[in-house]
């Protein structure tokens, strides 16, 4: 989902690495909350000598490497996951606004453990009168002016449950809100698989908790089928309920589905259209074969051709003859989709749709024709896609679709859902962005209930280079990348800021938490830490080793540790279990009996990090020195001894203004005099 940083609140600033100070104003904001648990980071006891609490380098101590998780953050050789496949036939109503369906869902027990039930989501119940959205009537969430309401808006909804078989037979069940168990006739048995029936259906919500809904005749339909909750090797269920603030853990698997709807209707979807020839023109396929083949978009529904069912739909056999147009009300599309974590769809009968191919993926945006910023968007998501593809890990599936309607941004498999901005940039921002979470977590499946910086954090980190590329030569463009840092002094201030491993649930500025600060770690992880190159191939390796996998926070620590060389636990203690602030300093500046000077530097804050240092000697010249994290091994004061043999006429810690030092006025010496 998005948290989109608007053009107007950017002035001219540098790079990241040189950072000038911007202007920023005006709002931001996020669609959707990511709900994660909250973690404390207990101490390492160390048999021999115990680390003293103030010990920035102090270990972490995390769970034991076994062989489903090993100490190099790698997948073990006995790790696994469980393997849900769905047969779903559903039909889209609109003129009862209702979705019903019966599914069959297959669920393989790769697990070691027995399982005599199963847990389940039923997701629509947030719209249900008893829900806990509904009878807490939450008010809407406030992100700087930026208002988002993640309830069902008043809606009387809620899923009806028609019947739910296991084998055949009729299943005991008890629904708990969005979440139900399911108890089988016999524990489901390591290695052995089951069937699961569910016939269902609900009335679809205006905006059903700020991610799916319906625009008049617009549907964008999610969280709309009963699904399997992951069981894994560190939570056993996962299971905690869906409220609406918070998005989705989900295991992977294979999907077939059959969706009905009115036959003036166009379908996006996640997975492979299988019956092209049955719902799409001649013209159409023609089209969007040469799209799949240009870098530039290619027109399948061209304007003047929108709500033209002559021009727009195929023709079909009514009692052996050709009909000019459909003698039947509805048409089914059948998709199919490998190795995913979920299914979504848009339909609706007005749509322009734009095609365009980047190594062989077909980019396509459908929009309404009042989605004025719409004509740029395929080139904004054909640039995304191929930027995240070569900078990070190739984009894994056949196609990368965004539907323009109501939903604020939010992301499925092969489909995002994005609204027409008010501004360009802002437009590019939300549609790289919900593109960019095709790596994280659709690719890269972490607990987004437990860990948004894990999900969000690391795509805002994407998506800032990806932004500053697209409008390089721009003010936007140029200050993009340094916009988190500086968000920091308004957002992490003493006393109020949480740490991210906060329950989001809990947390007051998840524009901050889930979204900003963890990207500003990752940058300052990149270009501060371990460097671009250093870091680039260690993070290209979690995402490789990951990839349609669950991996937790330890498994990231140590798979950076590991490809890097580096150990970073003091790093991940500062930026996601603490609140830790950073204040370097220079104390002094002393003369050497030799004819050189040394520096006396201190780290006056309870974060550390590398400095650098910015001399300028007596006769004029000048110099830069960085300095490794290792300069505070011994402690919180470190003395500099310049090896010039010249003295310092001024020195300066973290000259370009690059990291988030909370007192600028102790980084120069001599200090600035003061004015009576």
């Amino acid at each position: 989902m998005k948290a989109t940083p608007s053009s107007s609140q950017f002035a001219v600033g540098s790079h990241f690495a040189a950072g000038s100070h911007l202007a920023i104003s005006s709002q931001f904001g996020i669609p959707l909350l990511t709900a994660l648990f909250l973690l404390t980071a207990t101490e390492p006891a160390h048999p021999q000598s115990p680390a003293p609490a103030s010990d920035p380098f102090r270990a972490l101590i995390l769970p034991a490497p076994n062989e489903l998780r090993t100490g190099s953050g790698r997948p073990g050789p006995r790790y696994w996951q469980q393997q849900v496949n769905y047969k779903i036939d559903a039909t889209l109503d609109p003129a009862k606004n209702e979705v019903r369906g019966r599914e069959t869902i297959h669920y393989v027990n790769r697990s070691p453990d027995a399982l005599p039930y199963l847990w389940m989501f039923v997701e629509q119940n947030l719209c249900a009168p008893n829900s806990v959205t509904n009878v807490l009537n939450q008010p809407p969430l406030v992100f700087l002016g930026a208002t988002f309401d993640f309830s069902c808006q008043g809606f009387n909804g809620g899923l009806t449950l028609e019947s739910l078989r296991v084998g055949g037979v009729n299943a005991k069940h008890t629904i708990f809100g969005t979440t139900m168990r399911v108890d089988l006739p016999a524990p489901l048995a390591p290695g052995a698989s089951i069937d699961i029936e569910v016939a269902w259906r609900f009335n679809v919500p205006p905006q059903g908790g700020g991610r799916m809904g319906h625009d008049g005749p617009l549907y964008e339909i999610a969280q709309w089928y009963p699904r399997l909750a992951v069981y894994d090797d560190v939570h056993g269920w996962n299971h905690e309920p869906y409220i609406g603030a918070g998005e989705f853990y989900l295991e992977y698997g294979n999907f077939d589905v059959s969706l009905i709807v009115p036959a003036s209707y166009i379908v996006a979807a996640t997975g492979e259209l299988m019956n092209p020839e049955q719902v799409l023109t001649p013209t159409q396929r023609t089209r969007l074969a040469a799209a799949r083949k240009s870098d530039t978009a290619v027109a399948i529904i061209r304007g003047e051709e929108v709500g033209n069912m002559e021009l727009t739909r195929p023709r079909v056999y009514a009692h052996g003859e050709l009909s000019a147009l459909n003698p039947v009300p509805s048409l089914t599309w059948h998709y199919t989709a490998t190795n995913v974590r979920d299914f979504a769809f848009a339909a609706g009968p007005n749509f322009r749709w734009d095609a365009s191919g980047y190594d062989g993926i077909l980019i396509e945006s459908l929009y309404r024709p009042a989605a004025d910023k719409w004509p740029e968007v395929n080139r904004m998501g054909r640039e995304a896609i191929k930027y995240f593809s070569e900078q990070w890990y190739r984009y894994p599936w056949s196609h990368a679709t965004t539907v323009e309607g109501p939903i604020e941004g939010m992301e499925y498999p092969m489909l995002t859902f994005t609204p027409n901005s008010p501004a360009r940039e802002d437009q590019q921002w939300v549609i790289a962005h919900e593109f960019g979470h095709e790596w994280f977590p659709m690719t890269v499946g972490s607990n987004e209930r437990l860990y948004p910086w894990m999900d969000e954090g690391f795509n805002t980190f994407i998506d800032l280079a990806n932004a500053a590329k697209y409008f390089s030569g721009t003010a936007y463009g140029d200050s993009i990348e340094v916009h988190p840092l500086h968000l920091y002094a308004d957002h992490a201030r003493p006393g109020e800021e949480q740490p991210l491993i906060t329950n989001p649930t809990q947390v007051h500025d998840l524009f901050w938490v889930g979204y900003q600060k963890p990207a500003l770690m990752m940058q300052m992880l990149r270009y501060q830490v371990l460097g671009k190159d250093r870091f680039d191939a260690a993070f290209r390796e979690y995402i490789k080793a990951w990839a349609f996998k669950h991996p937790t926070p330890a498994d990231f620590f140590r798979v950076m540790r590991d490809e890097s060389g580096m150990d970073l636990d003091w790093f991940w203690r500062s930026w996601i279990y603490t609140t830790a602030r950073l204040d370097q300093a220079i104390d002094s500046v002393g003369a050497r009996s030799d004819g050189g000077s040394n520096i006396y530097l201190s780290n006056r804050g309870t974060m550390v990090m590398p400095a650098e240092l910015s001399i300028g000697f007596a006769d004029g010249s000048q110099a830069t020195v960085k300095l490794p994290i290792e300069m505070w091994n011994l402690g919180a004061e470190f003395v500099y001894r310049v090896p010039q043999k010249k003295r310092v006429g001024r020195a300066e810690v973290d000259p370009g203004r690059s990291l988030p030092d909370v007192d600028r006025a102790n980084n120069v010496w001599p200090r600035a005099s003061r004015s009576p």
